[in-house]
């Protein structure tokens, strides 16, 4: 079945994915595909293929979601899931374990089942294609000074429906709809 790729997620401000950017820079590793800055945001639920006249679906069941506009703080980086390192990650603090149940809550009457090890609140900046020792040892070390950092707050006040194209070049995202908190 073909459909249209899709997630729900948070952007992040512009400033923020200007410093993000410069923070790759420093931790650039043979073997780490970096997540361009312009891409970079969080995602709330991925619901892979949908097929083209659900989509309408997903936007009703998204627009019942009620939540108020929180604070959000950028903070911390990370891999997951430890000592082989598969994803590079910023931590977040913020109502976004709140925003994702409820968006779980309303997606799940169309089938979409919950995640199963739970949300955790994070921003990919990077993924290791195939990991191994050095890899992990490089990246661990670049990570572990970066570790306390802190990129600042912002106000979560929004959330998308988005289509993601997948190229050679890379992912295309593209917003099907707007969700005001």
């Amino acid at each position: 079945m073909t459909g249209i790729r899709c997630f729900v997620a948070v952007d992040l401000p512009e400033e923020m994915r200007e410093e993000i950017g410069r923070l790759e820079e420093g931790i650039a590793t043979a073997g780490l595909r970096l997540v361009r800055p312009e891409l970079v945001h969080i995602t709330i639920k991925f619901l892979g293929d949908v097929p083209e006249g659900g989509v309408g679906r997903v936007k009703e069941a998204l627009a019942t979601v009620k939540a108020a506009p929180f604070a959000a703080r950028l903070t911390g980086m990370g891999a997951f899931p430890g000592r082989s390192v598969r994803v590079v990650w910023l931590g977040l603090e913020g109502d976004f374990t709140s925003l994702s149940d409820k968006v779980e809550t309303a997606l799940g009457p169309l089938g979409y089942p919950r995640e199963e090890r739970g949300f955790i609140p994070h921003v990919t900046i990077g993924r290791v294609g195939r990991p191994n020792a050095r890899i992990s040892r490089e990246l661990l070390a670049k990570i572990g000074s970066r570790s306390a950092l802190d990129l600042g707050s912002f106000t979560v006040d929004r959330f998308y429906l988005k289509k993601s194209t997948l190229t050679p070049g890379g992912p295309i995202y593209e917003d099907l709809a707007a969700f005001p908190l």
